[in-house]
């Protein structure tokens, strides 16, 4: 894969924001956890901080591809790394506050702010470089994603989660300080992971504000035209691949946010070990990255894409069949098989839209929406009948099965329909 000189620093910059965003993203499933204990919620009601977060991801996209419309990606890209910094920082009012519904306005802030970064580096990791390697651009971008989600999953996660899971009941007599401390303990553990988060924000979006970007041609023409185009839906490939994100992202979720419920809740798992399988998850979905991206040298994507999603619907009727310890080793093989499929799927939905572009990807963005809904009604059927919990896991069955329909034949651009402009436009310095 060749990548011009003169992108090696932009690409590089763009790809610390896949970094810090899969920190973001992939500490969901340990605040789940923690917030079960803090709020004293069932994990179907903790899985409502999913839907607070991923809301953000559907309800913002279309003015964020409004904004970096009438301005630029970098601009975006700053504005987004600054306000979810701030959303971070509300874990220390949240922390006094120690209320559930406040925890939901702290994630869909944090999230408005890395919906701005997904919306802008997702297209502009495509322009960087050769149009035929777009695909393996994105996925290369997309592998610091999975080193962002392995860091969250087995180091972050041990941070936060302290192996205590008492109640009221069963709190010691002799704990110090009573239940109240205990409550204190346990959410101020989560303070420290997000300052830290913050920093690193800040600090990204001051590296931006005194780089100098390749702006995309595109970028200085199309103020002039319609700040979000809805006839980009013209194009059957971007909307089939709308519906294909749609499924993948709740699939994706529904796996991920209920991992550490599996293994404590049903495997019966200490909380420690619970989260050393959690690191090993994410660790397969890393791999899977880097060699996704290797075999994209060699295969064609819609081929791979199609391959992946065939095998975890395989892995997952495994889990819907047996459940227990078989069926977390099959979710560790389903990570490693779901690692290519959101950036192949992001960026094939993206090819020949040319000026519609940021609009392509505003609304590809927004079927992570999928993410809200999804893994709720997994966690509510897991919760209806806790004898088959497992066969809950239909549900993201049914979402690899959709993303194999897109590989094997959603993906097809239909002739008539081809914008003649292609994606990539030139850059000028």
């Amino acid at each position: 894969m060749k990548t011009n000189n003169k992108y090696l620093i932009p690409l590089s910059l763009v790809i610390c924001l896949f970094f810090v965003w899969a920190i973001s993203a992939n500490l969901l499933p340990t605040m789940i956890r923690q917030l079960m204990k803090t709020c004293e919620l069932t994990p179907f009601e903790a899985s409502f901080t999913e839907t607070a977060y991923w809301l953000a991801y559907f309800i913002c996209p279309i003015p964020i591809a409004m904004f970096m419309k009438r301005y630029t990606y970098k601009a975006g890209i700053i504005f987004g790394l600054l306000m979810a910094a701030a959303g971070a920082l509300l874990f220390f009012p949240a922390a006094v506050i120690k209320e559930y519904w406040f925890y939901l306005c702290v994630f869909f802030v944090i999230a408005t702010g890395m919906c701005f970064l997904e919306t802008a580096a997702n297209p502009y990791v495509t322009v960087l470089g050769d149009p035929s390697t777009a695909h393996r651009r994105l996925n290369l971008a997309q592998s610091f994603n999975g080193l962002g989600a392995f860091i969250s999953a087995m180091f972050i996660s041990k941070i936060i989660l302290s192996g205590n899971n008492f109640t009221r009941e069963t709190l010691p007599a002799d704990f110090t300080g009573g239940w109240e401390q205990y409550i204190q303990n346990e959410t101020d553990a989560m303070k420290g992971p997000y300052f830290v988060l913050a920093l690193m924000l800040i600090i990204i979006a001051v590296v931006f504000v005194f780089s100098k970007l390749p702006r995309i041609n595109e970028e200085q023409t199309d103020r002039r035209g319609k700040l979000i185009n809805f006839g980009v839906f013209k194009h059957s490939h971007l909307r089939n691949g709308v519906i294909a994100q749609f499924f993948y992202n709740g699939g994706q979720t529904a796996i991920n946010s209920l991992f550490l419920v599996y293994c404590c809740t049903y495997a019966g798992i200490e909380e420690s070990t619970a989260t050393t399988f959690f690191g090993f998850y994410m660790l397969a979905f890393l791999l899977g990255r880097w060699i996704g991206t290797m075999l994209m040298g060699r295969f064609k994507a819609s081929h791979m894409l199609t391959a992946y999603s065939l095998a975890n619907v395989g892995l997952c009727l495994i889990v819907v069949l047996v459940g227990g310890m078989t069926g977390l080793y099959a979710m560790i093989a389903i990570s490693f098989f779901m690692s290519i499929i959101y950036p192949t799927q992001f960026s094939m939905a993206l090819t020949s839209l040319g000026p519609d572009t940021k609009s392509g990807s505003a609304f590809l963005v927004m079927a992570i929406v999928g993410n809200a809904c999804l893994p709720q009604l997994t966690a509510f059927f897991m919760m209806l009948n806790p004898d088959w919990y497992h066969a809950a896991y239909a549900i993201p069955m049914i979402c690899f099965a959709v993303c194999a329909w897109y590989g094997i034949s959603g993906h097809k651009i239909k002739a008539n329909k081809i914008s003649q402009q292609p994606l990539n436009q030139p850059l000028t310095q």
